[in-house]
């Protein structure tokens, strides 16, 4: 039952996003009057449909995108039937450059729109809760943060000199600004301002590991408890919140390096159930484990800033630029080799998860992550490679600025070997969902 409900949540989210992103080019493309010959969710063979006019609309096999196939165009499809033929007023090319390159940017255009529509909705909706603190709660021992020299208890006023308000901002500035630059800090410690220059090769692939600072307030939250561990036989339980160890208060960040620092030493634990706190004698395995995993509960000062209608639109497009920036800089870390490519992205397998896991938290939690997966279909698509919509725009660029055809048995072999690459990537983006599911 639970893989027909993943596997249902799945087809929903892939369904809305490859609805959207086609029918951008449908209507844009029927806007300047080309005949739209397929539309389709889902690729070939074709399950069924039904054709009206001139179109036929359809729903086909395999779920992993979809397509609109335009008289005139050479497209996935590979159809070079028309080529034989003089052109017709109804077909791609024989429309001006500028209608053809809206027509390939429609699908992405529309992605984009949907996302800041669902973060319009989400903003207004509910508002928008900010951590009101810049405090250093934590540092990570050996990250990028504790080689910056930065301290628990620093407080971050500005990033490459922009003020820095909240915890928020904290996290999306670091990775936005070092996209392509050194990040300089400019932090208060003791009362004092002092200035950390970090270098962009030192800031870590956010998919990865965290750049290795956390607030101050958040608290450990068992969220599971292994049989026969240590902590088990104490007595903790899921949802219990960790106070102390050896009376000294622990946070999310640093409990686990408290508990591995006393491996094998007897300590004293203490935590709240409900309203009540309770404590028990423990050791921790020679591995420096008692057996629980954790949740983050932050338990320090928060605020819900709450938007009007219209207010809460240009706060939708800022959260479309940052989660923008977001990609762009995971994006360049792969490029480069700093990002690990089977951490970075995820297939079918694992957006069927990640689908069930938001739509479980409710629906407001699944509405963002279908805006997230719109931009990130819509930043893929646009990418200058063969087969997708950046590569037809790379061929239409090259047509404009040198006003000559590219030849269509060129276009036929570049789109072949494009499919065969994204297939080839396909595979390994299940192969590697598969491994680690």
């Amino acid at each position: 039952m639970e893989i027909l409900i993943t596997i249902f949540y799945f087809i929903i989210t892939i369904g809305i996003l490859v609805f959207v992103h086609e029918l951008g080019h449908f209507l844009a493309a029927k806007y300047f009057k080309m005949r739209v010959d397929t539309f389709s969710i889902g690729f070939p063979p074709r399950a069924f449909g039904k054709k009206i006019g001139e179109t036929d609309y359809c729903i086909s096999w395999i779920p992993i995108g979809g397509y609109v196939k335009i008289a005139g165009m050479i497209d996935e499809s590979l159809d070079t039937e028309h080529l034989n033929k003089e052109p017709k007023p109804w077909e791609f090319r024989s429309k001006p450059k500028w209608q053809q390159a809206i027509v390939l940017s429609a699908g992405v255009l529309m992605n984009l729109l949907l996302a800041i529509v669902i973060f319009w909705g989400i903003i207004y909706y509910q508002g928008k809760t900010v951590r009101p603190t810049t405090e250093i709660g934590f540092v990570t021992k050996e990250s990028s943060a504790a080689k910056a020299g930065l301290r628990v208890g620093d407080k971050i006023l500005a990033i490459n000199n922009k003020q820095i308000k909240n915890w928020d901002e904290i996290e999306s500035f670091i990775y936005t600004e070092s996209v392509a630059n050194d990040i300089t800090l400019r932090v208060e410690r003791f009362g004092k301002e002092n200035e950390i220059r970090i270098l962009r090769s030192d800031i870590p692939d956010f998919t990865e590991e965290r750049f290795g600072i956390l607030p101050t307030g958040l608290a450990a939250v068992v969220s599971t408890v292994e049989k026969g561990k240590p902590a088990d036989k104490i007595g903790l339980q899921s949802g219990d919140t960790i106070n102390t160890i050896n009376g000294t208060k622990v946070w999310f960040g640093s409990l686990q390096e408290i508990v591995r620092e006393n491996a094998g030493k007897e300590i004293l634990l203490t935590w709240i159930r409900g309203e009540e706190e309770m404590e028990a004698l423990v050791t921790p395995t020679s591995e420096g484990r008692i057996g629980i995993s954790l949740d983050v509960a932050y338990t320090g000062p928060v605020f819900v800033e709450q938007y009007g209608f219209l207010e809460a639109l240009p706060a939708g497009i800022r959260e479309l630029k940052i989660t923008t920036e977001l990609f762009i800089s995971n994006l360049y870390q792969i490029v480069v080799g700093k990002a690990s490519l089977s951490k970075s992205v995820g297939g079918p397998v694992k957006i069927a998860q990640l689908a069930k896991r938001s739509a479980d938290s409710g629906i407001i939690q699944f509405f963002g992550f279908l805006a997230l997966l719109s931009i990130s279909l819509a930043l893929l698509n646009i990418l200058p490679f063969p087969a997708l919509d950046g590569g037809h725009l790379v061929f239409l660029g090259f047509e404009a600025i040198f006003r000559r055809e590219v030849p269509s048995k060129i276009k036929i072999v570049i789109q072949q070997a494009g499919i065969i690459l994204l297939l080839v990537f396909m595979a390994f983006v299940i192969y590697n969902d598969v491994i680690n599911f």
